[in-house]
């Protein structure tokens, strides 16, 4: 069983079976966490609930905390050694693919996510932006995953490759994230052959249209799961982005006023634009 979880600014919606209901608890924290969650959610597939889709789309979290994976597959592994070599962190990133511990960090809180729709900022001392396309897991408080989204980890690729110490400024500011449009709640997990797809598009024109699959990405979900939440607990969940397989050129940067879209079916498509950072 499935459902598509919306936050709105009405409140939760639900998608079930193609029609949308309205959900409760009103509170997201308190609704992410509870038991047997699908059938909480078909429970209230009722006639009387049903609306129309969600338009006026929110970032689907709460309370929770945003992690981020990285050097998860191939590609991504190659262009970490490659931004960073003139800085000598090249060697990290080739022995951290083949580790058995994988490289987990912090992204943001709700404070620093863009909604469905809302803009991405721009850092002003970085020239080399691009974005991450990723699965992300939704992780309840008692450390399940509970379902799935599309993600957005924004990277500022010349601050880290300086210096892989530079990772968190790199990773984490203002508009450094996206997730949504919705939750997959789901208790199975994503067959192999799902996509991954990237388009991002600059005054109407795509420039970057690319695509890979989850059976290239090198870790399994629980593994990285596992890893996460050794010594950590999450009171109100969290979620995890699981690394990217898609990296555009090396000449590539992201500008104001790019559109970037992010699919991954059955989930859907994750828009965002690209804006400049607010001053400090």
């Amino acid at each position: 069983m499935t459902a598509l979880l919306y936050r709105t600014t009405e409140g939760a919606i639900a998608r079930i079976d193609g029609k949308h209901y309205r959900v409760g608890p009103e509170d997201w924290d308190e609704l992410l966490n509870l038991r047997g969650l699908v059938a909480h959610l078909r429970a209230q597939a009722l006639p009387a609930r049903e609306t129309a889709a969600p338009t006026a789309l929110l970032a689907p979290i709460g309370s929770q905390e945003i992690w981020g994976a990285g050097v998860t597959w191939y590609r991504s592994r190659d262009a970490r050694i490659e931004e960073s070599r003139d800085a000598g962190g090249g060697d990290f990133y080739d022995r951290v693919y083949d580790a058995e511990r994988p490289e987990l960090f912090y992204k943001a809180n709700r404070l620093r996510v863009a909604p469905p729709g809302g803009l991405l900022r721009l850092r002003a001392d970085s020239r080399w932006v691009v974005p991450e396309p990723e699965l992300t897991l939704v992780i309840n408080s008692r450390h399940r995953i509970i379902g799935y989204t599309v993600g957005n980890d924004l990277s500022c690729r010349d601050i880290e490759g300086e210096n892989p110490l530079y990772l968190p400024q790199a990773k984490t500011f203002d508009g450094c994230a996206a997730i949504g449009p919705g939750l997959l709640i789901t208790d199975e997990a994503l067959p192999q052959t799902t996509r991954i797809e990237l388009r991002i598009l600059r005054d109407a024109r795509t420039l970057v249209d690319d695509g890979t699959e989850l059976s290239l990405m090198k870790r399994r979900p629980e593994d990285l799961l596992q890893y996460l939440v050794r010594a950590t607990r999450f009171p109100a969940g969290c979620f995890l982005m699981t690394g990217t397989g898609i990296v555009p050129a090396d000449d590539f940067s992201l500008q104001r006023g790019d559109e970037v879209r992010i699919t991954i079916e059955p989930i859907g498509t994750l828009v965002n634009f690209m804006g400049t950072a607010p001053a400090s």
